[in-house]
């Protein structure tokens, strides 16, 4: 049986990016997980319910009183916050406050789910200016300013979720050749970084599993950094079907289709006379120039010596999954309606 003492508390849990880390903590029975969701009956909630050691808190991730009564007892906190549905400023607000009631409450080791803060990595040229990426950036370098003890802290820094080739980044048929699918982004010649989510949440279990080399570390995260006509090529050589990519220009991609409202603003729970929220187009024409660019880098060479078993590229991650460029729900957000953003003045 897991130690009463060794409570996780999961915030962020049901979606994505957290839904593996659950999943990676709960194995073996060392933690007992406590996840804070404001819906107890999601899918997603019911799902992770059955698994032993995981308990579902029903609470606010950001509600001051509802976050001091998760914290109680707990001994680790993983903390994504989703700027998508709070925006930048809120974002930036609460994953230090988090931090602040982390250590306020005694907790022992403090993981936070950072990004890139690109406006930073590119010098502050407003072109790699994207809210979801520089709200946690901004927090990843409050929470590396602070000590290591007495309570510990890491950062696990990734990058775009491999599984969004099933959704957000998922190709399309030629217009002109149907039989031939166009994988279609405006990253030029940009090496592109993707993670394996099931991998993150390995990542996840590595750092709390070992403080003594993750405490005081950000560690950045990636299955592989690939240029898109070499993502194509390996489609083509796992599937056999038909693959291309096709570099668009930032104004082209809006017009794909992917998001119905390129003008709609990010921060679907946010006040919508917050003047500080992104529209889609200028936050994924930000997220788009820092990949384009080459801005961010990881180091392979420790992810294999963290996690030897970890699939290394993308043509591996299609094998092992069966990829075939099939849709398939990724986001929780899309899947809870907030990918129909209405359009708000401001």
């Amino acid at each position: 049986m897991s130690d009463n003492s060794n409570i996780v508390l999961v915030i962020g849990g049901t979606g994505a990016q957290g839904v593996p880390v659950v999943k990676a903590l709960a194995a073996g029975s060392k933690y007992n997980l406590r996840v804070l969701t404001r819906n107890s009956s999601s899918s997603e909630a019911k799902e992770l319910a059955l698994i032993p050691g995981v308990t579902i808190f029903e609470g606010e991730s950001y509600n001051e009183l509802s976050l001091r009564e998760a914290f109680k007892g707990v001994s680790y906190v993983f903390a994504n916050t989703n700027g998508f549905a709070i925006g930048e400023m809120a974002e930036i607000y609460w994953g230090i406050r988090l931090y602040e009631l982390a250590r306020e409450f005694g907790v022992k080791h403090f993981l936070y789910a950072g990004l890139e803060y690109a406006s930073k990595l590119g010098n502050f040229d407003p072109k790699y200016r994207t809210g979801h990426l520089d709200g946690k950036g901004k927090v990843v370098d409050y929470v590396s300013a602070q000590p290591t003890s007495p309570m510990a802290w890491s950062v696990l820094t990734s990058c775009l979720y491999i599984e969004g080739l099933s959704e957000i980044l998922r190709p399309f048929p030629d217009p002109n050749d149907p039989s031939t699918l166009v994988f279609a982004v405006p990253l030029g010649d940009g090496d592109c970084p993707l993670i394996y989510l099931e991998d993150y949440g390995s990542y996840a279990r590595w750092i709390l599993d070992n403080p003594s080399r993750s405490n005081g570390l950000e560690l950045h995260v990636g299955t592989e950094d690939i240029a898109w006509k070499d993502l194509a090529t390996a489609f083509t050589e796992v599937t056999g079907g038909k693959a291309v990519y096709k570099d668009v220009t930032l104004d082209e991609y809006f017009k794909l289709g992917i998001f119905p409202d390129p003008e709609a603003l990010i921060g679907h729970s946010a006040n919508p006379k917050d003047s500080t929220l992104f529209t889609v187009r200028e936050n994924f024409s930000g997220f788009w120039n820092t990949w384009k660019y080459n801005l961010t880098k990881r180091d392979y060479q420790l992810l294999d010596e963290i996690l030897p078993t970890r699939v290394k590229s993308v043509k591996e991650w299609m094998q092992k999954t069966g990829y075939t460029g099939k849709a398939e729900s990724v986001l929780k957000d899309y899947r809870d309606g907030a990918r129909s953003i209405k359009p708000v003045s401001r």
